[in-house]
């Protein structure tokens, strides 16, 4: 049975995912398998390979900063305040801007984002950037790949 709960300012599982800062405010588990929250830090100039997900639509919203939103041909930016939906299957990326960090609420339903983070993530205690431990692509590569993501291209440039 699902039940109420909150989730405050600096609680939720804090890890480093392709360096950047997640912190996971709402699970599969917790949602019985119907949404992931995580709070994302991406640093200035952060951007992930262009991939798509197979099972699930993700979607962001903006707290502060600014990105550049690829996804399916289409370009846009997005800034505070501003809400954007990636669909399922469909190619994306996203740049963040020079100036500042993206933070950002992630949404994915249905859940199973957590683990995919997880698989390539490790624990972030301190919670603060910048994290320091290089990204291996081949286990990137096997995780997506465990989690029904497929990674089509490398990260756009600033």
């Amino acid at each position: 049975m699902i039940r109420p709960s909150v989730c405050r300012d600096g609680e939720g599982e804090a890890l480093w995912f392709l360096g950047n800062l997640v912190t996971l405010k709402a699970t599969g588990k917790q949602t019985g398998g119907k949404l992931t929250v995580a709070e994302f830090v991406n640093p200035p100039g952060f951007a992930p390979p262009v991939h798509r997900h197979l099972e699930e639509d993700e979607c962001f919203y903006v707290l502060s900063g600014s990105a550049e939103f690829r996804c399916d041909g289409e370009v846009f930016t997005a800034g505070a305040g501003d809400f954007v939906l990636l669909p399922v299957g469909l190619p994306h990326t996203f740049l963040v801007g020079a100036d500042e960090p993206l933070r950002a609420l992630q949404l994915t339903t249905p859940s199973g984002f957590e683990d995919f983070a997880a698989a390539v993530g490790r624990p972030a205690p301190e919670r603060r950037l910048p994290d320091p431990t290089p990204l291996d692509p081949a286990a990137l590569g096997h995780a997506a790949t465990r989690h029904a993501i497929e990674i089509l291209g490398p990260p756009p440039n600033l």
